[in-house]
């Protein structure tokens, strides 16, 4: 589950348009936007080192925030967009939206595998081949998941890891939903293969090798 909220300090931008938001670069900061929750937009800016310090600890787009700004009362945000210097690649503007605690957005969560020193299958030689790293969900403001783990324990070689498996808060749900899609899975290792199975491989390389032969000698 999500741990305390970070606190994300700025100051209010009493200007608009691109002569302030100039302004506040040359000041060191960042301009940006708040805007939904059923409020007017918001105008505001965020020290340049404070915004790039976020950036740099991973996971930004998908972090609630407490939006701090003095003489105003503090408000869950989250980032929808980070403009960047097209050369430099620094920031240059953010939007950031209000939220209530049960708003639903959908977030990227990324995913934790534990269990990969006494897992079953690994300690056997399996190899461990991750399909998503991270997984698309619909969210609750007020729930959302720092990871979404999955423990290699128990499993063997041969293991499908779907989505089903993980644990989600209640109100929590993948964006696809129409099937269980892998998440991961462990296979044998080559050494594990049977003599036959090398063979087929080998038939079947050479078998491309010889296509491509052909095709290479009809050009």
């Amino acid at each position: 589950m999500a741990g305390a909220i970070p606190d994300l300090i700025a100051t209010a931008r009493t200007g608009t348009g691109k002569g302030a938001a100039r302004q506040a670069r040359r000041e060191g900061q960042v301009p940006g936007v708040v805007y939904g929750g059923g409020a007017d937009p918001q105008p505001i800016n965020i020290q340049y080192n404070v915004l790039l310090k976020h950036l740099k600890a991973g996971r930004f787009l998908s972090t609630l925030f407490n939006l701090k700004v003095e003489g105003q009362e503090d408000v869950r945000v989250i980032c929808r967009d980070v403009q960047r210097d097209v050369v430099k690649d620094l920031p240059r503007h953010l939007d950031l939206m209000r939220l209530r605690r049960n708003s639903r957005i959908n977030l990227f969560i990324p995913v934790e595998f534990i269990g990969e020193d006494v897992s079953v299958g690994l300690k056997r030689g399996g190899v461990l081949t991750i399909v998503r790293n991270e997984v698309e969900l619909l969210v609750t403001a007020g729930d959302i998941p720092e990871r979404l783990v999955v423990d290699l324990t128990h499993h063997d070689i041969g293991d499908v890891i779907h989505m089903s498996e993980i644990t989600l808060p209640e109100g929590t749900r993948p964006m696809i939903t129409d099937r269980d899609f892998v998440i991961a899975n462990i296979s044998e290792p080559s050494s594990l293969k049977s003599a036959g199975e090398e063979e087929e491989e080998a038939e079947a390389e050479a078998a491309e090798a010889a296509e491509d032969e052909e095709e290479a000698s009809d050009e």
